[in-house]
């Protein structure tokens, strides 16, 4: 009865020198609950101050019942620094809509960060906002904290470079007669040959310059604007410059894409984390690569799984692999994990791949043993495997009746936290891909009435067009924003669309 209070002033006391150790430079903190799930994500100007203040005798027995009620829940602490503070707000916004935190409530939405996007492949590029990063072959910038200040540079650099704003992919006579800005002299109006292609490019590539950075001489020039703005009493235009320079040194601040599998390595030892992951797991060396599986369920349909692999301590996506789940029906995710685990290694065997030196599954004993089975029946029975159950994070092993548990501050388990969260990331991702895939190829489109919204929660639920179809007016008003009136709708609309009815139209796919 007296171990768990000894445990908790342990982790108590554990934690504040954590807390102690703490950097003074801009970065992001995690608060972990006992069985190590992400509660709140915070950014800091100065991480060693910002975390202090929770702690703090003051804020304990303050009127806050969140913050108290946060603050006994925490059991570890993570912390990652960063080179600013836009930086941090960027990581935090990132982690938050990962982790989704219990304690925290902004970010959770799907907002993202502008960008600028460059369509270099156009005959005459063009510049663009964007919040979405796409694999098109066009050029992006950012993302931008302050979206404002990224606006207020675009608008000076579109002017001092005179860039065409016009909206159609390869503008001519018919979009010119219908534009002024060549007449004010902010576009070179490359359109009409006002200047070449090859002199207007070479205007796109300094723009892209100035948004890299490389601004320096622009800034000079706004500086003796606003000088002479300020020496002739036109405050008004002067207080604008300043805004302008201010806005295009804060977007020439650089900001760096976050990959957090990358970055959880980068305040840990990987080497040491997979040396004391033999040591833990009684192998014969420290295991060099590591292959890792989860299974993707949110629906009986289009059940996936992903394997990442790690390669020395660290995520070496060159070799992450996802797949569709074909040979099972329904939600079983021991034969999912028994399929996925064939396919992989069928594939191991034929093309003579080097084999893993750990596998690693999500799940316990009834996913490691089918696993095993696969592995047997493949003659790898040789190859060393564990399962890790996410409630207690438990090691399961074969042959071994109980699991393993590892201390949760050890660089270990940590290690192969991280890979099970990358699987579960990675599989996740792939459900989205399919998802989307599936909303734009749906023929509930054609269904009045039904929204973008409705048609996700649609898919989301039953899976695919075809159960929707089947399914009866009290199971689709089981879906939120479904009312009756919308469920007969809708099956009315299948109806008219039957070809058994003789009324035309398509099968729904």
């Amino acid at each position: 009865m007296e171990s768990e209070p000894r445990t908790i002033h342990n982790s108590r006391e554990a934690l504040k020198e954590k807390v102690a150790t703490l950097p003074h430079k801009p970065g992001v903190y995690l608060y972990r609950d006992r069985l190590h799930r992400v509660i709140y994500v915070g950014k800091a100007r100065d991480l060693h101050k910002r975390v202090s203040q929770y702690f703090h005798p003051s804020r304990r027995h303050g009127w806050d019942v969140k913050l108290n009620a946060l603050v006994e829940c925490i059991y570890d602490l993570e912390h990652h620094v960063v080179k600013s503070e836009p930086e941090a707000l960027l990581l935090e916004g990132r982690l938050i809509k990962e982790f989704r935190p219990k304690y925290n409530v902004l970010f959770r939405d799907d907002k993202r960060f502008l960008m600028v996007k460059v369509t270099l492949d156009d005959p005459i590029p063009r510049f663009a906002f964007t919040r979405i990063k796409k694999d098109d072959g066009c050029r992006y910038f950012g993302p931008f904290v302050d979206s404002s200040a990224l606006r207020l540079a675009m608008e000076i650099i579109t002017k001092k470079y005179q860039l065409r704003s016009c909206k159609a992919h390869t503008p001519g006579e018919t979009e010119h007669k219908h534009c002024l800005n060549e007449a004010i002299k902010i576009c070179s109006a490359p359109c009409v040959l006002k200047i070449t292609q090859e002199e207007y490019r070479e205007r796109v590539m300094k723009a892209c310059a100035a948004l890299e950075g490389e601004n320096e001489e622009l800034i000079l020039e706004l500086e003796a604007q606003m000088q002479k703005a300020a020496a002739r009493l036109d405050f008004e235009k002067a207080g604008h410059l300043r805004d302008t320079i201010n806005g295009l040194k804060k977007t020439a601040q650089s900001t760096r894409k976050f990959d957090r599998a990358h970055l959880m390595v980068g305040n840990l030892d990987p080497q040491k984390d997979i040396e004391e992951l033999g040591v833990a797991l009684g192998l014969a060396s420290a295991p060099h690569t590591i292959e890792c599986f989860d299974i993707s369920n949110i629906s009986d349909n289009h059940i996936v799984a992903s394997m990442v692999c790690f390669t020395a301590g660290r995520p070496d996506k060159d070799h992450y692999r996802r797949y569709r789940i074909r040979g099972v029906e329904g939600q079983n995710d021991f034969a999912s994990m028994a399929e996925v685990i064939r396919r992989r290694y069928q594939r191991v065997l034929v093309q003579k791949i080097r084999q893993p030196d750990l596998i690693v599954v999500d799940g316990g004993k009834g996913q490691l043993s089918v696993a095993c089975k696969e592995l047997a029946t493949l003659g790898l029975s040789g190859v060393p495997i564990i399962g890790l159950a996410k409630e207690f994070e438990e090691i399961h092993r074969p042959e071994e009746s109980l699991p393993l548990r590892l201390p949760h501050d050890t660089g270990a388990l940590k290690l192969l936290q991280r890979i099970r969260d990358e699987a579960h990331r990675f599989a996740n991702g792939y459900h989205q891909i399919l998802l989307k895939q599936r909303i734009s190829e749906s023929v509930l489109d054609e269904i009045p009435g039904i929204s973008e919204t409705r048609k996700r929660r649609l898919l989301e639920h039953f899976g695919s067009v075809p159960l929707i179809r089947a399914a009866s007016p009290e199971e689709l008003c089981e879906v939120e924003g479904i009312s009756a009136r919308v469920a007969a709708d809708i099956l009315a609309w299948f109806k008219s669309r039957d070809p058994e009815t003789g009324s035309e139209g398509t099968e729904p796919r």
